[in-house]
């Protein structure tokens, strides 16, 4: 089989923990663990959100003030080199008969996309609502709740065309691992002269994740956040998990903009270009959710859906 797998920034970095190095890296390595056996069975490719890292550096950036602030574009491709590396390198150390190879891509967006004008995209650290307000009216961002917190904001274009396709393509077909796409890859515009030029915006790793495991060809595609499954009236007492569903029970519901609702258009997307199943669940149950004994499934064969506590 081939799986594209979308690791979730908040299951790489928890919520509310500190951006350092270590936090990152200890992480990475629980993460290696739980795809390392899948990986060692079928055919892989891996992607990654970069929310909180691309954030800590667009901070960083603006910390240095003899230039000016690296565009989200370039920060993205610095977010996707080194989140690539800790993972390659985590994987390489349990997987050593195995090829893997991290490769910058760059995904097309349209210039006029209508999302450059409502950031969605919630980036960096978390913050309390009040530092998040002060933050947004002393350095011109937009804020949005995140759960419990606030986070910076930004753009984040709908994802038309992976630019280095063909190179993961000939990479899997040789048998290597590829992660690609990190952060749902560079964002870019082409003009009318065919020239390449980034853009500010963040492009959704999930959304970016369907459109690469529908443009591969791929099996399955694992959507692996910090929650068990996807759950309607998530935060009330009434939330209930959702085991299976088709695309078009989960149309008809609605999820958060910034967390799960993209996840679930993502799953959605796949299935219906594909007919072969999404999921989404927790890291940690990486095998258990490709095997359909946990997480949420997204699959067109699903006539009703079926519940958690169902039976």
């Amino acid at each position: 089989m081939l799986i594209v797998a979308a690791l979730g920034g908040n299951a790489l970095l928890k919520r509310g923990e500190p951006l350092e190095a270590e936090v990152q890296h200890h992480n990475v390595e629980a993460a290696a663990e739980a795809l390392a056996p899948l990986i060692g069975k079928h055919r892989f490719v891996v992607t990654h959100g970069n929310g909180p890292q691309v954030g800590l550096l667009a901070l960083q950036a603006e910390a240095y003030r003899e230039v000016s602030p690296y565009p989200l574009d370039v920060l993205g491709a610095e977010s996707e080199g080194m989140i690539g590396y800790l993972i390659e390198q985590a994987l390489a150390a349990r997987l050593p008969d195995r090829e893997i190879a991290t490769l910058l891509t760059q995904v097309m967006v349209a210039p006029d996309d209508p999302a450059f004008a409502e950031p969605t995209k919630p980036i960096g650290p978390v913050y309390g609502e009040a530092e998040a307000h002060e933050l947004a009216a002393a350095r011109g961002w937009t804020v949005a709740a995140d759960g419990e917190y606030f986070r910076r904001v930004v753009p984040s274009p709908e994802p038309k065309r992976i630019l280095e396709l063909g190179a993961i393509r000939r990479l899997v077909a040789a048998g290597v691992t590829v992660i690609c796409a990190g952060g749902g890859g560079i964002p870019v515009v082409v003009d009318q002269a065919g020239a390449i030029r980034g853009v500010e915006a963040v492009i959704d790793k999930d959304l970016a994740a369907a459109l690469l495991a529908s443009e591969l060809g791929a099996d399955a595609l694992l959507l692996l956040t910090d929650v068990a499954a996807v759950e309607t009236d998530w935060g009330t007492t009434d939330a209930r998990a959702v085991r299976c569903a088709a695309p078009d029970h989960l149309h008809a519901l609605d999820f958060a903009p910034g967390s799960m609702g993209p996840k679930v258009e993502a799953a959605c997307r796949f299935a219906e270009a594909s007919d072969r199943p999404a999921a989404i669940g927790a890291l940690a149950d990486a095998a258990a959710i490709l095997a359909g004994e946990a997480g949420t499934t997204v699959t067109t064969d699903c006539d009703a859906i079926e519940w958690e506590d169902a039976g």
